[in-house]
């Protein structure tokens, strides 16, 4: 047995246990001798893990239960059929030059190739760099010329898109693989099933990346996030920690593939451990009481959802209506739980719903474990830190706070030992990684505090990243499209609080001489942004101002449009130039 196989068969074993502080105990004995571990300078999870355990031991075992929410069409693949599909679209990537370190780009909605895609990127050792479908050209081209595609594995509606992207970008991929339909520049992904159904595993290294995301920041356009073959496949042994899934149990995660939340839960911790993932597809919004159904009919032990979707079944669903004998655990994360979420779901199934914290840089850091149930939970809070990560909290000069109530900024003492779950580097950007990176601390933009009895409460974010409906947008971002049109002078976009999205973008707009507020010109704005900017980063709010606040060095000041619009927002105020975008865009 290797080390890396050891390490999981003892994990294994501890979450099997009961649910009591006892197994807290263990986790934690678990997690502080991991982190004093000489690792080995090789690991291949695919290969020691899915396939040196579970699918030696388990292999007719469901690995993935995939479901049409639109036709309730259903697929099962055992975990020998999972690595099977996986192994033949490395031989043909590798047939067409695809090579250890090569990048491979993955633009699939909920369908099973994205989970196969996923793991031969992995196994095969290529840089995985998920892609989500709601990326507009000017995305595409942007990551096309930031981080070079060899590959790209896309759906039949994501075609048009990437090759308009590529032209623009110059790029030229070895091959691109469409999925779901037929374009002559496109080989089809049917082509592969010929393909062998062995394919040896890479010797990747521990520090090799193979997995890219691109991630929103404060400044600049998307940062990628570069983790190591490592720092998610181990990493996440804290995230399966909380949500207790166990080997054999059915789990599922609503979360589109393209983010990282989708490798944080429907991914790594349910094939990490022997468990069943699932992926419940559906065109366009999601439809709540379908989901739920599904979550209830299919038997789903442990489920995985951000606030946003808690919102929306609550708004939406009769609870009373679903028996849910099946369902163990349910987790949330992405965005701050409300507490009325919480009594709502308990009351009505008798459930609580644990809220973990993490990032796209990092695996689960704080949440509130399965052996706190049944009392120890405080609503609103998501809990303590795990034991993978040395947590701090730091004041504004750097200082660790060591009082209750007082607050700080949520950081990684890398001092003692570096969190194997934590990002590698933000690839190409020294000057990102010196803001990050500043003494011996991971600084994670989020501020918290904790109260006398150790729970960890969110207070928002440190920078202007805006979180709406679990996705992160950069300011900059939308503010570049908004002074794009010929009307902008100036822009500032900033979070604006809301019930159900937890918040939504606001810009504030000052307009160049000649131009007058108005309804027309709103509407005007809002049919260029949503020409060049995914919809989920398109403002909900436009404000017109004759100017905006700014530095003395001349640097826009969105922390005082922030409070602001938080002030304007809980009095219920409207602004005599200020539109909303469900009013204006009715027909949209």
């Amino acid at each position: 047995m290797t080390f890396f196989q050891s390490i999981y068969r003892r994990f294994i074993e501890i979450l099997t246990l009961k649910d009591d502080e006892d197994k807290g105990r263990n986790y934690e004995e678990f997690f502080y001798s991991l982190n004093s571990s000489q690792l080995p300078s090789f690991f291949n999870w695919a290969e020691e893990i899915v396939e040196g355990l579970h699918l030696k031991e388990r292999g007719e075992q469901s690995a993935l239960l995939w479901v049409s929410l639109d036709s309730w069409d259903v697929k099962r693949y055992t975990y020998s059929d999972f690595v099977s599909e996986a192994n033949k679209l490395i031989n043909f990537l590798r047939g067409h030059g695809m090579r250890k370190g090569s990048k491979l780009y993955i633009m699939l909605p909920q369908v099973p190739e994205v989970f196969f895609a996923t793991y031969a990127s992995i196994k095969a050792g290529f840089v995985g760099v998920p892609t989500a479908v709601v990326m507009t050209v000017r995305e595409l081209q942007y990551r096309f010329k930031a981080f070079p595609p060899d590959a790209i594995i896309a759906d039949v509606n994501s075609a048009r898109l990437v090759d308009e992207a590529l032209k623009a970008s110059n790029s030229r991929p070895n091959v691109k693989i469409l999925v779901g339909g037929d374009i002559a520049t496109w080989e089809s992904y049917e082509s592969i099933k010929k393909e062998s159904a062995l394919a040896e595993a890479a010797k990747t290294n521990i520090d090799d990346i193979v997995l890219a995301f691109f991630t929103s920041g404060t400044t600049g356009l998307p940062k990628i996030v570069a983790h190591t073959a490592v720092s998610y496949p181990v990493g996440h042994l804290s995230t399966a920690a909380m949500i207790n899934a166990k080997p054999g149990d059915l789990h599922n995660n609503l979360s589109a593939p393209g983010w990282a939340k989708f490798a944080w839960s429907s991914f790594f911790p349910p094939l990490s451990i022997g468990a069943t993932t699932s992926a419940f597809y559906h065109a366009g919004k999601l439809p709540a009481e379908k989901y739920l159904q599904a979550i209830n009919d299919f038997n789903v032990n442990t489920f995985c959802a951000p606030p946003t979707a808690w919102r929306l079944f609550r708004a939406q669903v009769k609870l009373n209506e679903f028996k849910f004998e099946d369902l163990k655990e349910v987790v949330s994360a992405g965005e701050p739980l409300n507490p009325e979420l919480y009594y709502w779901f308990k009351e009505a199934t008798g459930i609580e719903i644990r809220d973990m914290y993490g990032q796209t840089e990092t695996t689960a850091m704080i949440g509130n474990p399965p052996w706190w149930k049944g009392g120890k939970i405080r609503p609103g809070s998501f809990g303590r830190p795990i034991a993978m990560y040395d947590i701090v909290l730091l004041n504004d000069d750097g200082r660790e706070i060591n009082n209750a109530g007082e607050v700080g900024h949520i950081a990684i003492r890398l001092k003692r030992w570096r969190a194997i779950g934590l990002m590698k580097e933000y690839i190409g950007d020294p000057n990102r990684m010196k803001e990050t990176f500043v003494n011996g601390y991971y600084y994670t933009g989020d501020k918290a505090y904790f109260d006398t009895n150790g729970y960890w409460w969110s207070v928002g974010r440190a920078d202007d990243v805006i979180k709406s409906s679990d996705y992160r947008i950069g300011p900059y971002e939308v503010e570049s499209a908004l002074v794009e049109h010929h009307a902008v002078a100036e822009a500032a976009a900033v979070a604006s609080p809301d019930p159900m999205r937890y918040q939504v973008v606001k810009a504030f707009v000052s307009l160049k001489p000649g131009f007058i507020p108005s309804k027309e010109l709103a509407k005007d704005i809002w049919d260029h942004l949503l020409n060049v900017l995914p919809r989920y980063k398109v403002p909900r709010i436009i404000e017109f101002v004759d100017e905006l606040p700014k530095t003395i060095s001349g640097k826009i000041r969105r922390v005082e449009l922030r409070e602001l619009e938080m002030r304007k927002r809980n009095k219920g105020e409207r602004g005599e130039k200020e539109y909303f975008f469900e009013e204006v865009m009715k027909a949209k």
